[in-house]
């Protein structure tokens, strides 16, 4: 035959396990190191809508209310006004209140007990002479016209042309005079802390005009308290020095009253 046969070895090897005591024991290895964070993933998919909330019967357990509730928004803006509502129904009437409690009890103006009948004061009163009132000293009167109120002292007097306070409170004063030649009258008080002087003059120079009549008048209000008086007097201002020997008619009035 052609060729060769060739040789078959079979070597067998056999395995024997080595014995090895603890002396050949490996080294425990170290821990490794942290990798670098890795980058972020893409965003899921937007899940569906959650069901509605069933509200439970029963208490509400306001701790778990405050944990579910979110933090306050910012205040918004003030929206605009919206339109004025109609006007409502004129509701029913209410019913009576009660009575109120009865007022503190009044007291009288007038010492000794007199009632409000007597807390009137009024008075006028007329100087017609041809002489001129002398400076400086207060005008008296005639008889006075009216002289209230019905008190046994007189509130005014003539003789001394004092008005003299017997009841407190706020008065008017007035005066009028008429006469020929220039005049200066003052309203004297000792509630006054000045003069309040009135004057009227005459300059005409022809004897027509210069015996027309000439008319000044004045008044004031004043708060008078008991004692106080209130007087008429002349003053020497611009007068010509024969105006005050004159002794032509002169009418001179005074008067006063209780205002409140």
């Amino acid at each position: 035959m052609g060729g060769y046969y060739g040789l078959v070895f079979l070597v067998v090897f056999t395995l024997i396990p080595a014995r090895c005591d603890e002396s050949c024991g490996g080294r425990d290895g170290r821990a490794g190191e942290a990798g670098a964070p890795g980058r972020d993933g893409y965003s899921g998919a937007k899940g569906e809508k959650g069901d509605t909330a069933v509200m439970l019967q029963g208490p509400v357990d306001e701790a778990v209310l405050r944990k579910l509730k979110g933090e306050a928004g910012g205040r918004g803006q003030q929206g605009v006004m919206g339109p004025k509502g109609y006007r409502g129904h004129l509701g029913a009437a209410g019913k009576p209140g009660e009575p109120g409690r009865p007022g503190a009890e009044g007291k009288g103006i007038i010492s000794g007990g007199q009632g409000a009948q007597m807390a009137r004061s009024a008075f006028s009163a007329i100087r017609t002479h041809n002489s001129y009132p002398v400076i400086g000293r207060p005008i008296t009167y005639g008889p006075a016209e009216v002289n209230t109120p019905e008190a046994a002292d007189k509130d005014f007097n003539e003789a001394t042309g004092h008005f003299t306070c017997r009841v407190p409170g706020v008065y008017y004063f007035n005066f009028h005079s008429v006469a020929k030649v220039s005049m200066c009258l003052n309203i004297a008080s000792q509630a006054l802390t000045t003069s309040l002087g009135f004057c009227d003059y005459n300059r005409n120079t022809d004897q027509v005009n210069r015996n027309s009549d000439q008319v000044l008048s004045g008044g004031v209000v004043l708060q008078l308290a008991v004692g106080q008086k209130v007087w008429l007097e002349s003053f020497r201002d611009q007068q010509r020095p024969n105006e005050l020997r004159d002794n032509q008619d002169k009418q001179i009035i005074f008067s006063g009253f209780l205002l409140f």
